[in-house]
């Protein structure tokens, strides 16, 4: 990491006494890449994991973004980016602190919305659960939607936030696929599919190991093509060598390509045994943490101060100034004391005047409008228009007897007569 990207910027006027000078945020690829002391005292190894146990996780989680994600039917590139966000977020938190599993779904969830191709964490998290069965070769089941189920969705969805703090909100990753093209093309092997997709094959299965964030995507891509070539005997150019048209040295290749050769010569691991190794060492944070909870008289201990020049990821992100926030002025709380309230006799006095109005309002049969909600209105206007329809039928029924009776009265005078 540069140290003159993350240095902080002075304004104009920064020799005058009373200038400011603010911070200023970095992003850009170069200051992706970690020092060596970020790489060697890792969080894990701080909380007591040993490397091979951290590095064993580390392949692992890679390995269930890689099978979850094809089986989400993800584009490649989406599942690349998880897996190098994966190895991003333990450089700056530790794996005993933070569930590997549950960071690796957030992880794939993140990196499918940044690629364009976003998945359900319903979806994510069934995944998930039946790659766990196959691989521990159990009856596979599925997902029963109960209170485990919510509280999962709640943890891969705060993983994923928690992923975004860390990072600095920057995930924008560089792959070398297009790269690996462009090399093939200048050397003159474009049309060698073989040598193509064995430098692909390199480049998949170095995601798993932390090359990313070592050496530029360039010195990745010809490090592929390097360990390609060779496994293919095909020749490179020598004199003069053909990486250095890239601006890439012999010695970072020859790194990458051992950190990529090593993937295959490690042996298979159980997850169960990691789970355990890690099960413990959490145990034993907790204990400590409890601990040091108990010299409290309230239980509570006060979180240790952040340093000043505090940094989200690694010095990932560079601030300056201690400019804090102003203190927000608490309002002045209604006070609850009966002086400056109205007696409660009166209240409640006023209060049962206002209902019995309002109920001998709605008992009459008055056409203006009542307090209570437009359904009641409704109701009562339906009400209102069925009274009337009876009314008017008993006046029909009224007016056909009589004259029903006025005509029988007057056949019976023509009859007399």
């Amino acid at each position: 990491m540069n140290a003159k990207e993350n240095s902080t910027a002075p304004t104009k006027n920064a020799s005058a006494p009373n200038a400011k000078t603010y911070g200023k945020i970095v992003l850009t690829l170069q200051n992706c890449l970690l020092p060596d002391e970020k790489l060697n005292s890792t969080p894990s190894y701080l909380d007591g994991l040993d490397a091979e146990t951290e590095t064993d996780l580390r392949i692992l989680g890679c390995e269930l973004i890689q099978t979850a994600g094809i089986l989400l039917k993800l584009p490649q590139v989406a599942m690349a980016t998880g897996q190098v966000i994966f190895q991003r977020f333990y450089y700056s938190k530790s794996l005993v602190r933070h569930n590997m599993e549950t960071t690796a779904m957030g992880c794939i969830c993140l990196a499918s919305k940044i690629e364009e191709a976003p998945r359900r964490i319903r979806d994510v998290i069934n995944v998930f659960n039946h790659v766990k069965q196959v691989s521990s070769q159990k009856a596979i089941q599925p997902v029963i939607l109960d209170q485990n189920y919510v509280a999962l969705k709640n943890q891969v969805i705060k993983s994923e936030r928690r992923v975004l703090k860390e990072l600095g909100f920057c995930v924008h990753v560089k792959h070398p696929h297009k790269i690996i093209v462009m090399y093939l093309q200048v050397l003159g092997y474009e049309k060698n599919r073989s040598l193509m997709q064995q430098s692909w094959n390199y480049m998949n299965d170095s995601l798993r190991s932390d090359v990313f964030l070592r050496y530029q995507p360039e010195t990745v891509a010809c490090a592929c093509v390097y360990l390609a070539a060779r496994q293919l005997q095909l020749p490179l150019p020598t004199t003069p060598t053909w990486f250095s048209l890239f601006r890439v040295t012999e010695s970072s290749i020859r790194d990458v390509c051992r950190r990529i050769l090593r993937l295959y010569s490690r042996p298979r691991v159980r997850p169960e045994q990691l789970e355990k190794r890690v099960e413990e060492l959490r145990r034993q944070y907790e204990e400590a943490r409890t601990k040091a909870r108990g010299g409290d008289v309230d239980g509570h201990t006060p979180s240790p101060p952040l340093p000043k020049h505090h940094n989200a990821w690694g010095g990932f992100i560079s601030r300056s100034g201690t400019h804090a926030a102003p203190e927000r002025t608490k309002s002045p709380r209604r006070s609850k004391s009966p002086s400056t309230s109205p007696s409660r006799g009166e209240g409640t006095k006023h209060s049962k005047r206002k209902r019995q109005h309002s109920r001998s309002r709605s008992r009459s049969h008055s056409h203006s409008r009542s307090s209570k909600p437009k359904k009641t209105q409704r109701r009562r206007s339906g009400s209102h228009k069925s009274s009337r329809r009876s009314r008017s039928y008993r006046s029909r029924s009224r007016s056909r007897d009589r004259d029903l009776e006025k005509s029988s009265k007057h056949r019976s005078k023509h009859r007399r007569h």
